[in-house]
Formats: C-alpha cells, structure tokens, sequence
C-alpha cells in the first residue's frame, strides 16, 4: 500500500511539476531524493534510501522549522513563505508539503532497510556533478521576465538569492565552498548520526 500510494503521489507531482517549471526542476536536491525513495521502495534497497536521508535531512528540518514558524506568523529563514502566498494554488503549496514529510518517510523507510554506511559518499559525490551542472548549465538569477516560473540558481550555485547573484565571493569560490561545506558540514554529521541510530542492512543491494 506504501508502495502505491507514494507511486501516486508521484504520479500526481511529475507532470504539473514539469508543465509548471520545466523538466529542470528535478535538478533540485529534495527532487532527486523522491525519485531516489521511489526507486529504493520499489527494489527495496537501502542504499536507495540511506543516501537522500543523508543528503536531504538537515536541510529539509531547516524547511520544517520555518514552515511551523510561519505557521505560527514568524519568519527563520523565510524559504517557505510560499507555502502562505494566497497567489500560488493551494493544490501546488500542497504538492511542495512533500519538503515537510520525505525526510521523516525516509527516516522509516530506513529505519526498516537498514542504513547503508556507503551513502555518505555516494550522496556527495552525486551533489558534487549536480552543482556542477547546475553552475555551468543551469542558469544563473534572476528569472527571465517572460517566465518567472524558470529554474534559477537551482540549488543556490550562485548565492541564496534568487533574485541576484551573491558578491561575498568570486562565483568559482562560491561553489567551491558548496562542494567542500555540504559534505563537511551537512553530509558527514548526518551519515555519523545515522550510523549510531540504525544496524546495517542484512543483505546491501
């Protein structure tokens, strides 16, 4: 039943995430992680899962904390304030919830595989050639004006704006700290955790 009814849902956000923003959406890293789960519930395989819960899992509690606080009328980062844009279709804000709840799905559905202790690299290295390809083929902020729903800046490449690029840095040093910080600071922490909470999978695939 798990199994379908995620099925569903992705049956259900492909094709209006791809009319709505383009097939380069799915470069997002929380994207790639659904199509990784989908694979790793249909094969059963942990390697599947562990590697997007490694990859997703501090950012998307970021998400779930400023999505409960704008609840609540406040504001941490302000990366879910279209979730409460009355311009946006509720059907679409409802699509995105999957930020808020593919974390604690993955969180069982490795839970139930075990963890795969090969995720770490596996994840950072599939992170490393998608900013890659984000930088150097996707492109850069701000939306052209005749289609603000276009993917910039995907996966934050060129600054946390989408609107312009950052100045802190040189662009190449910007990515360089993207490529070194997340497995560092995100990756790494996350895999350690994970590895004192769940066994390794009995049989890895």
């Amino acid at each position: 039943m798990v199994k379908l009814l995620y099925t569903a849902f992705m049956a259900i956000l492909v094709p209006k995430y791809w009319i709505d923003y383009g097939p380069t959406n799915f470069l997002y890293f929380c994207d790639v992680a659904l199509f990784m789960t989908l694979a790793a519930l249909w094969l059963e395989n942990s390697l599947l899962a562990s590697a997007p819960l490694v990859g997703i899992l501090v950012p998307q509690i970021v998400w779930m904390v400023d999505f409960l606080a704008g609840v609540f009328g406040y504001t941490v980062t302000g990366m879910t304030a279209y979730m409460f844009d009355p311009g946006i279709p509720l059907f679409t804000r409802g699509l995105s919830f999957f930020h808020f709840w593919l974390p604690l799905f993955l969180i069982w559905l490795v839970w139930r595989l075990g963890y795969d202790r090969r995720a770490f690299v596996v994840w950072s290295a599939l992170a490393i050639v998608v900013l890659l390809i984000c930088y150097f083929v996707m492109p850069a902020p701000p939306a052209p004006t005749d289609n603000k729903n276009l993917p910039v800046n995907i996966n934050y490449v060129h600054g946390l704006s989408d609107e312009t690029a950052q100045t802190w840095m040189p662009p190449l040093a910007w990515l360089a700290s993207l490529i070194a910080g997340l497995p560092l600071f995100a990756y790494l922490p996350t895999h350690f955790l994970l590895k004192w909470l769940f066994p390794a999978p009995k049989a890895s695939g």
